[in-house]
């Protein structure tokens, strides 16, 4: 048999051809796209089939209330009156609270270690800083109701209170939990993202940048702020939307520490409700279909923001980029 196959492939080589293979690398290549298109089509099917569920469910919410849902503050399951707007507005506050917090932080911390910090100590604090983001919410929470609650209550909404209660933002009573508890602890949980993505944009920024820099006499400070931050803000810029989109969808600490009252208040201290909250407080306890129907409409609606700031953002760092239009 094996001198049959040597025969044949012997007389092929005279011929000048070579014998027919069933697998070719331009197959393997049609093969490997046609693969990798499929598993790309499956992750937006998936988000189609995801939204179209979200939508499908939250037919009786829409037709029983139409868009006032979004703009109503009422919200009481045993009269079947329900409004998303408390939900909506403690979703945005303290996210946007957080953001605020978080963000100098963060960047500040990814300065620190890409910039100043000794070598030797990069490591152990980046592992830290990366230790931080795969704590899970629950325990979050359970440290912030333990913890950071009672000194909410004890120590920083009183000094507040005496130093800034002429604005309404920080007026009204002291529970320790609300609005700025929530916040507090959605700082701690994005921080480890925007400081580890940070970090990391920073650090890729050319060494030859930062070199020719010093070469003209800029200080230090004139480095960072002329040569690295401007390389790296369509990374920090993304940073900051990822930690917000994670802000945006927390559930568990925010639930833990947040009051779950449904409305809308100027003021930090008061208590309030997320969209994600109240799902997860409310889903079990939903006792009419009309009733479900409104959960999923706050979820879909919850969908939709982390849908659109995906887009902002990638929107955004496709204009902080350098050139990006001419790619």
């Amino acid at each position: 048999m094996l001198d049959t196959f040597v025969t044949t492939l012997a007389e092929a080589q005279r011929a000048g051809r070579r014998p027919r293979r069933w697998w070719s690398p331009r197959l393997a290549d049609r093969v490997f796209a046609g693969a990798v298109a499929a598993f790309a089509a499956a992750i937006v099917l998936l988000t189609v089939l995801i939204a179209w569920e979200l939508w499908r469910g939250s037919a009786a919410a829409r037709h029983a209330f139409g868009f006032g849902f979004i703009t109503s503050t009422q919200w009481d399951p045993v009269a079947g009156v329900f409004g998303a707007a408390p939900f909506i507005y403690g979703t945005v506050v303290t996210a946007i609270v957080a953001l605020l917090l978080a963000g100098p932080i963060g960047i500040g911390a990814a300065i620190f270690l890409t910039e100043l910090a000794p070598r030797a100590a990069r490591g152990p604090v980046g592992f830290l800083v990366e230790m931080l983001a795969a704590i899970p919410s629950v325990i979050y929470g359970l440290w912030a109701l333990f913890v950071l609650v009672p000194v909410v209550r004890t120590h920083l909404q009183p000094f507040l209170a005496e130093n800034l209660g002429f604005l309404p933002l920080f007026s009204g009573p002291k529970y320790g939990v609300g609005l700025l508890s929530a916040a507090l602890v959605l700082t701690v949980m994005i921080l480890p993202t925007v400081t580890a993505i940070s970090q990391s944009v920073l650090a890729a920024v050319p060494r030859g940048q930062r070199e020719a820099a010093h070469a003209l006499a800029a200080t230090r400070w004139e480095v960072i702020t002329g040569v690295s931050l401007p390389f790296a803000r369509s990374g920090i810029a993304g940073a900051l939307i990822l930690g917000l989109g994670r802000a945006l969808g927390e559930t568990m600490a925010v639930t833990m520490v947040i009051g779950n009252r449904p409305g809308i208040s100027p003021s930090l201290f008061a208590l309030g409700d997320t969209m994600a909250s109240v799902i997860a407080n409310q889903f079990n306890e939903a006792d009419s279909a009309l009733f479900t129907s409104v959960l999923v409409e706050i979820a879909l609606l919850l969908f939709v923001v982390t849908v659109l700031l995906n887009l902002g953002a990638r929107l955004l760092v496709w204009r902080l980029t350098p050139h990006a239009g001419k790619r």
